[in-house]
């Protein structure tokens, strides 16, 4: 694999970038990880590494880059990362600090960044691209979707957080935005996605002309497909990834180029 950090020109400085591709020759079909609300970590960069094994430049941004350098990683004894439910009060205010201080709509500025860098990176094939991320990054996958639809083919939501919500334009919202396709995979006990979420989305892709599934996992918890994490379930994920790489060679086959 080759792998590097690009600091890409962005609305308020340098957002620092993970980007991984194939060791062959390029160029590939580029997909975006977004992080969840913990940040940029190994733990993400690994899951763009297995993806660029497919056959994709995978770039993970640090959405949190106008904060600096954020990192909370909380482990239990058995090396596991320690969910957000299972934290004491401190903790728990102390990692979602950052997460505040994140606006949707810089992100989306910041991803308009990233897409011009992939125009002109010689390493990105030029036509489609992807999304995906985790509780936060589900929603910025949902997002980027919508506002990004002439680029934006194949997205995907993993326990995503706020997808239908009050106030500014909710994520869900946009789906009447979409093109090509979209995916959703929900955790059955999630405190961050309502019971009704799924529905309320299922109706809005409905008006939707890009092609949409999910999938609600039983047993699961908020952050079920993350591998480093206390309460991940492997069997979910990987019906996550069963849907996930099919419609990414769908949209974006990573042999086109």
């Amino acid at each position: 694999m080759r792998e590097r950090f690009a600091n890409i020109v962005a609305p308020a400085g340098a957002m620092k970038t993970f980007i991984v591709q194939p060791e062959r020759p390029g160029p590939f079909p580029a997909v975006i990880l977004y992080m969840d609300f913990w940040g940029v970590r190994e733990e993400l960069y690994d899951i763009a590494r297995w993806l660029a094994t497919d056959g994709y430049c995978c770039a993970v941004p640090n959405l949190y880059y106008r904060q600096g350098a954020i990192l909370n990683e909380i482990y239990d004894r058995d090396g596991k990362m320690v969910s957000l439910g299972r934290l004491d009060p401190a903790a728990r205010a102390r990692v979602l600090e950052p997460l505040q201080k994140l606006i949707d709509t810089e992100a989306m500025d910041d991803t308009a960044a990233l897409l011009r860098f992939f125009a002109a990176d010689p390493a990105v094939a030029a036509g489609a691209k992807g999304c995906f991320g985790y509780c936060l990054g589900g929603r910025m996958a949902m997002r980027a979707a919508g506002r990004f639809a002439d680029e934006i083919k194949a997205g995907a939501s993993m326990h995503g957080s706020r997808l239908v919500s009050d106030g500014e334009v909710s994520p869900h919202l946009l789906a009447k935005n979409f093109r090509g396709e979209f995916y959703c995979g929900f955790a059955a006990h999630d405190p961050y996605t309502p019971p009704d979420t799924p529905a309320q989305i299922a109706a809005a892709m409905r008006l939707s002309p890009a092609r949409y599934s999910f999938n609600i996992h039983a047993g699961t918890e908020h952050g079920y497909a993350l591998p480093n994490r206390d309460i991940y379930d492997k069997q979910a994920t990987l019906r996550d990834w069963e849907a996930i790489l099919p419609m990414f060679h769908r949209q974006l086959p990573p042999d086109a180029s």
